[in-house]
């Protein structure tokens, strides 16, 4: 029963879309299980006959559309944005890219409802803020633990729309009425509007759960795609600076509805340094010349908000307590192609606090704004490696690197990227 999960194994921008995109064309079905419209997944298509490359930053369709014998499927465990879910059918259709029959959306997903961006955005205006992209996945989730949530079944039931609805509004009323006039967050206004919304995703509605189930008995392969990364998991990560959901590899089973011991494979993305967005413990920022020079020749910026993310070395201490609570046996390695004019490359191997050795990684958020990374260091390659195609002609410092990473985290390196196109793409084993 082949279930591959695909996670992200840091904070989130590891460059899952491309992985997931590249490996699409070996599966049958890819299938989202987790987090909202606050991911942005970028996959690039080469242009035909000269044209220049296609960008598309999806948040919400599953990165296997862009090949057509694969079945997209939008899990229960997802937040559905209604207008970022039109907006993204709208540019693929568009685009030239066929949606109408692969698209499949879990009518037990929970919809991102007017109000919750309202208080999304107004909880980030605080002290306590923590960063988020305002998108409103926050308090869907509230709702949807506190038994509140309205699920995609719910637009077939106007009574049942209208009294949650009441509910909701009223019990934020404080909230609200400092952001919205009366009249905005007229219920019969919303309800007219989200059961519009359901006339027009109708033919995706189904049972996904079942779907896969099914299609599992029939041995077809199946993708799981997870947003954000494991250290933002809001179990395992690094609280209270995370979302909403569980991107680990635990959510994949109960974001979708199938059993763990359908899963038979995990893969980490990971980039060659780390990234962050958003508050939080970052250990291994660089907040000097080369942090912007990771940050200028990566190009990070947020794909769902354009901030410019915090750039810093890679931290193999964090990376390995990912691996053992997603049980990471495959690696896929971003983005080594931004680390190629660098004459010397820092590597996190493990933290100190107060002089003394941690030995393990401390998701409290107390110990983790004071530990001190303790690196080792690695020549640069000094070349150039996005035009190369054979894992096996990478630089010997390049492959250095990298089989330390291997090495380190007692997994086996099997994907290395040195460009955002799919033929940018190494396979190591």
């Amino acid at each position: 029963m082949p279930v591959q999960i695909i996670l992200g194994a840091q904070w989130g921008d590891e460059g899952k879309g491309k992985i997931v995109d590249h490996l699409s064309n070996r599966v049958d079905i890819v299938a989202r299980y987790q987090g909202g419209a606050n991911a942005g997944h970028t996959v690039i298509l080469p242009g035909k006959k000269g044209q220049p490359d296609r960008h598309f930053v999806l948040h919400l369709i599953p990165s296997g559309i862009f090949h057509k014998h694969v079945a997209c499927v939008i899990g229960n465990g997802v937040v559905l944005d209604p207008a970022a879910l039109l907006s993204e059918i709208h540019q693929l259709e568009t685009s030239g890219i066929n949606v109408s029959g692969r698209l499949l959306i879990s009518h037990n997903a929970h919809l991102i409802m007017p109000y919750h961006k309202a208080l999304d955005a107004a909880r980030e205006q605080g002290e306590n803020k923590i960063g988020t992209t305002g998108r409103g996945i926050g308090p869907a989730y509230i709702d949807k633990y506190t038994r509140t949530g309205i699920r995609v079944v719910d637009l077939l039931d106007r009574d049942v729309l209208r009294r949650k609805l009441k509910h909701n509004i009223e019990s934020n009323n404080e909230v609200l009425s400092k952001i919205y006039h009366k009249d905005e967050l007229n219920v019969d206004k919303i309800i007219a509007e989200y059961q519009e919304f359901d006339k027009k995703i109708d033919e995706y509605v189904t049972d996904t759960s079942d779907y896969l189930i099914a299609a599992l008995r029939k041995k077809k392969s199946i993708l799981a795609e997870g947003a954000q990364g494991a250290l933002l998991d809001v179990d395992h990560g690094t609280y209270p600076f995370v979302t909403s959901s569980n991107p680990t590899s635990g959510g994949a089973c109960t974001g979708l509805g199938i059993p763990p011991t359908s899963v038979n494979s995990v893969v980490g993305v990971v980039k060659a340094y780390s990234t962050r967005v958003g508050n939080g413990p970052f250990p291994t920022e660089l907040t000097n010349a080369i942090g912007e020079q990771l940050r200028k020749i990566g190009s990070e910026f947020g794909a769902t908000t354009g901030r410019p993310r915090r750039c810093g070395w890679l931290d193999l201490f964090s990376l390995g307590y990912s691996v053992r609570v997603n049980g990471i046996e495959r690696l896929a390695i971003t983005k080594l192609d931004v680390l190629d004019g660098f004459d010397e490359i820092n590597v996190c191997i493990d933290y100190t606090l107060d002089g003394i050795p941690v030995k393990h990684f401390p998701t409290d958020l107390q110990k983790l704004e004071r530990v001190v990374p303790r690196y080792r260091t690695f020549k640069g390659w000094k070349s150039s490696t996005s035009s190369l195609r054979k894992f096996s002609d990478l630089p010997r410092e390049a492959r250095a690197y990298l089989a330390f990473i291997e090495k380190h985290l007692g997994t086996t390196l099997w994907m290395v990227s040195v460009g955002a196109r799919r033929d940018q793409t190494l396979f190591a084993k």
